[in-house]
């Protein structure tokens, strides 16, 4: 598990000479650039895959399952639940490429089982705005939730107090409300109920 700053794709880590690749990315030129480095690199197939929702589909390849490549940003839905869903799918190494460098969504991805996030310029370009829901976030994203900050979101969705949710995570009553704070900071509402409502539409608490 490794975080790099602005490392060149034809350096990634990879599993042995010859393997499989599905490779995520919106911008059609983006992918073939990717498409075309990991065949050079010996990719004896790479599938595509233009959003999430068809990246959930050819995931089911009948085969060796090795690499995931996906840019972040995906418009279709968060990131994080669709790493889930292809770990779950037998792809044992994920690859995050992203323009973000900030410590809460290396740790959130990590914990999400990416093995290398990678932080690069080259995605610097601007992307077409998500459809998002009334509680549109102020700052950050529910992608940038830390594997603690969603510990607390499940427990206020299950109804837990300050107090509780201390107790079960062996946290202090500030420690608590300063998680609450930046949740409601990431999220764009401190309600309670509006906060789990967001969280669930992203699929980070059941």
């Amino acid at each position: 598990m490794v975080a790099l700053i602005e490392r060149p794709v034809a350096t990634l880590p990879l599993p042995r000479a010859r393997f499989t690749a599905l490779v995520i990315a919106e911008s059609t030129t983006r992918r073939a650039e990717i498409c075309a480095r990991l065949r050079g690199l010996g990719a004896r197939e790479v599938i595509e895959a233009a959003s999430g929702r068809e990246a959930r589909v050819r995931a089911q390849y009948e085969g060796e399952r090795d690499l995931v490549l996906i840019e972040g940003g995906l418009t279709d839905g968060p990131t994080l639940p669709l790493l889930a869903d292809l770990r779950l799918a037998g792809w044992r190494r994920v690859v995050l490429l992203t323009v973000r460098d900030d410590p809460y969504a290396v740790r959130a991805a990590i914990s999400a089982g990416v093995r290398c996030y990678v932080v690069t310029p080259e995605l610097a370009t601007p992307e077409p705005e998500p459809v998002l829901s009334r509680y549109r976030p102020r700052s950050g994203s529910p992608d940038e939730m830390s594997a603690r900050e969603v510990e607390v979101l499940q427990l206020v969705s299950e109804g837990c107090s300050n107090k509780d949710i201390g107790d079960v995570l062996g946290l202090s009553s500030l420690t608590v409300k300063s998680h609450l704070a930046r949740i409601a900071r990431k999220v764009g509402t401190g309600d309670r109920a509006e906060m789990v409502a967001h969280s669930m539409r992203a699929g980070l608490v059941r």
